[in-house]
């Protein structure tokens, strides 16, 4: 499903990646994880397009995406949540997650201020499939909510719904579980679960370690820049480079 090879990010004389190379399985749920500092959101932004790698190639079932900047990304499947939590703060729940169908979108500008008959058509299905998001995610009854209003768990949930809207065949996730309390995080759970049963390929950057070994199917250890290990969560626990990484040699 994705590929990344041979990548390094370097800004002036700080290597931030160095000689990253992994796959991951279409259908799966592949965990990043590694100390502050190892490069994983840096990881994160090189994959959707925010930095441009210094070197090595990210491929998308098969196709180059290396050099595709965020928004043809998101035209192609490949979609992002963020750590720290964007949205339309002045925009309704709702509206939130009918931007992220915007790439489904047909009409233009003048079709919008001229309120012509096919874009009315199109805004009131694009309205009923974004309810259909806000319900899948278990945030039906927020739909007229500022999005400012939110409590910071539900609108980690506006933010996956937004991004399920664009119908990827991938995710990304950065620490979707930073900030949220252990109901929220087990709530996090089920979702993630229950976006892979729609296809959907999830890669997640997460500190929450309970979480990872508890979701993920396979997991990527870096290190300093570097990939220190992948494996089985089975195989990432008893790993002695990784234990060290995290706890030190002792």
């Amino acid at each position: 499903m994705l590929e990344v090879r041979e990548l390094t990010q370097r800004f002036g004389g700080i290597t931030a990646l160095e000689d990253i190379s992994f796959t991951v399985t279409k259908g799966e749920i592949t965990g990043v994880i590694g100390p502050n500092g190892a490069g994983k959101t840096t990881l994160f932004n090189i994959i959707t397009g925010i930095y441009a790698q210094t070197s090595g190639l990210v491929t998308l079932e098969g196709a180059d995406i290396s050099s595709l900047p965020a928004e043809k990304l998101a035209a192609k499947g490949l979609v992002r949540t963020f750590q720290n939590i964007e949205l339309f703060g002045n925009m309704t729940v709702l509206e939130n997650v009918m931007v992220g169908m915007h790439t489904r979108s047909g009409s233009g500008i003048m079709a919008c201020m001229c309120k012509m008959p096919w874009h009315l058509r199109e805004e009131r299905l694009i309205r009923k499939q974004a309810k259909e998001w806000l319900e899948f995610c278990g945030i039906t009854d927020l739909a007229e909510q500022k999005a400012s209003n939110l409590p910071f768990g539900q609108g980690r949930l506006l933010e996956i719904a937004r991004a399920m809207a664009v119908r990827p065949s991938i995710m990304l996730m950065d620490e979707p579980a930073a900030g949220l309390n252990n109901r929220e995080t087990a709530q996090l759970a089920v979702l993630i679960r229950k976006i892979r049963t729609t296809g959907v390929t999830v890669v997640l950057v997460e500190h929450d370690m309970e979480l990872v070994m508890d979701i993920c199917d396979r997991i990527i250890v870096l290190n300093l820049g570097r990939k220190l290990a992948e494996g089985t969560p089975r195989e990432i626990q008893e790993n002695k480079a990784v234990i060290a990484a995290y706890l030190g040699e002792g």
